[in-house]
């Protein structure tokens, strides 16, 4: 069966931006055409190829921006989360990452002297007492 060339590519970037795709696969699903035809006609190298991955970039660009925007206005703190993590420098990452402190090689955890589960009592003179077992 002979296809027309320039139709097809038409059809090819019309399907691209109506279907909003991010794929060349699915452009190929899209057509009446076989997907050898496809590649035979519009090999990687080729403008035309190039032009629709151009139009798969778009798409996937606005979609990001679409999602970024409602991360900023959700106040789902698992959306803030990940929009931060994107948008982060270096510093402001390890600190989001950082769950225990370091220091010279020995984790240190704060315990707060009123915690009930705490490893320390307090005696009564108001000193610290380690409980060890």
């Amino acid at each position: 069966m002979a296809y027309d060339r320039k139709k097809i590519f038409e059809q090819a970037k019309e399907v691209t931006v109506k279907n909003k795709l991010f794929f060349i696969e699915d452009i190929v699903s899209f057509l009446p055409c076989s997907k050898n035809y496809f590649y035979d006609h519009f090999p990687p190298d080729s403008n035309e190829y190039d032009e629709l991955k151009a139009l798969l970039d778009t798409n996937r660009t606005t979609l990001k921006v679409s999602m970024r925007s409602k991360w900023y206005t959700s106040n789902a703190p698992a959306l803030q989360m990940a929009l931060m993590k994107l948008i982060a420098t270096p510093e402001e990452l390890r600190k989001l990452s950082m769950n225990v402190q370091s220091y010279e090689g020995q984790i240190n955890i704060p315990v707060l002297t009123n915690d009930p589960l705490a490893d320390t009592n307090e005696s009564d003179n108001g000193t610290k007492e380690n409980i060890s077992t």
